[in-house]
C-alpha cells in the first residue's frame, strides 16, 4: 500500500492508498476515512461501493458521509468501481461496460477476465489487506453501495453470509438480468449463460435461497433511471415478500439519482450499519 494523500477531516484523516491488486492485475486505488475514535482503538467499517462512471473520489467529495462517520466512531472503505490502466479492457463508446463499470462481478469471459474481477477485490483482497496493513480497521464490516455500487453490496451480502453485518442501498440495480445495463454487462462479463446470471442478481438469488439478512434501500421516485426500468426494486420486492425475507424499501418523493438525493440520507444509512456493528 503506497499513501498517495492525507487529509484532516472532522477529526479523523481521509487517507488514500494505491497498491498491486492480486485479484484485478493492475494498480487499484481506494480511500479510507478513519474518525477519531481510531486514534486510541480499532473501529468497525462500512464499505461503500459507487456507481457507474464513479471512482472512489465521488463519495468522498459528495455525500458528506465522513461527518456522521466521525460522529458514529465508523471507518468508511471506499474502493474505486473497476480495474484501471492501459491495459486494462474497456470499451471507449460506452460509459455502462469497462472501465468505471466493474459491476461487481467476476468476468469469465475474454478479453475481461484477465482484470475484472471485482466481486473478489472487494469481498476478499481489499479486507484482507486493510485489517493487515491498518490495525485500527477492525474485522467487522457492514456494506452500502449505490446504483451499480448498490447491486455490488447486495451480492457481497447475500452471496457471503456472515461476511457483513448488515447491508443497504441507495437506488440500487435490484434485478440487472431483467434491465439494458445489466443484460449488457452480464452478457459481456459471463457470456449467454443465464443461469450463470443468476449467481449475480440479488432478486435471482434471494427467490433461489440466500439466507436471510435485513435488506434496507431508499429510492427517489424522480429517479430517472428508476422510469426507465433499469433498477426494478418492485422485483426485488415481490422475491422478498414471496420469501418473507426482511426488507425495508423506502419510496422518497421527488428524490433523484444525483449524490443529493445520497447526501440527504446516508447519516440514516449509517446510524444503522452503527447499531448492527455495535
Amino acid at each position: 500500500m503506497e499513501q498517495i494523500e492525507h487529509i484532516r477531516e472532522f477529526g479523523g484523516w481521509l487517507n488514500r492508498y494505491t497498491h498491486d491488486s492480486a485479484s484485478c492485475h493492475c494498480r487499484m486505488t481506494f480511500s479510507v476515512y478513519l474518525p477519531p475514535q481510531a486514534h486510541t482503538g480499532p473501529v468497525p467499517a462500512v464499505y461503500f461501493l459507487s456507481g457507474l462512471t464513479c471512482t472512489d473520489d465521488n463519495v468522498r467529495v459528495k455525500a458528506g458521509a465522513q461527518r456522521y462517520a466521525a460522529e458514529l466512531g465508523l471507518a468508511l472503505v471506499m474502493p474505486d468501481t473497476s480495474p484501471r490502466g492501459a491495459d486494462v479492457a474497456d470499451d471507449p463508446d460506452r460509459y455502462d461496460l469497462g472501465q468505471g463499470a466493474g459491476f461487481y462481478v467476476n468476468a469469465s469471459q475474454a478479453p475481461w477476465a484477465a482484470h475484472y474481477r471485482m466481486f473478489d477485490y472487494v469481498n476478499r483482497e481489499l479486507p484482507a489487506l486493510l485489517e493487515r496493513e491498518l490495525p485500527r480497521v477492525a474485522g467487522r464490516r457492514s456494506i452500502m453501495g449505490h446504483s451499480m455500487g448498490g447491486h455490488g453490496a447486495l451480492i457481497s451480502a447475500l452471496k457471503h453470509p456472515g461476511l457483513y453485518r448488515s447491508v443497504s442501498a441507495f437506488a440500487p440495480i435490484c434485478h440487472p438480468m431483467d434491465c439494458d445495463w445489466g443484460r449488457g454487462c452480464f452478457r459481456a462479463y459471463l457470456g449467454d449463460d443465464q443461469a450463470l446470471w443468476r449467481t449475480w442478481d440479488a432478486t435471482a438469488l434471494i427467490r433461489a435461497g440466500a439466507a436471510p439478512i435485513p435488506l434496507l434501500i431508499d429510492q427517489g421516485t424522480a429517479d430517472e433511471f428508476l422510469a426507465a426500468g433499469q433498477l426494478k426494486p418492485e422485483a426485488l420486492a415481490r422475491a422478498c415478500q414471496e420469501r418473507g425475507f426482511p426488507l425495508t424499501l423506502r419510496m422518497q418523493p421527488d428524490y433523484d439519482h444525483s449524490y443529493h438525493f445520497i447526501a440527504t440520507f446516508i447519516g440514516e444509512h449509517l446510524a444503522y450499519h452503527a447499531r448492527a456493528l455495535a
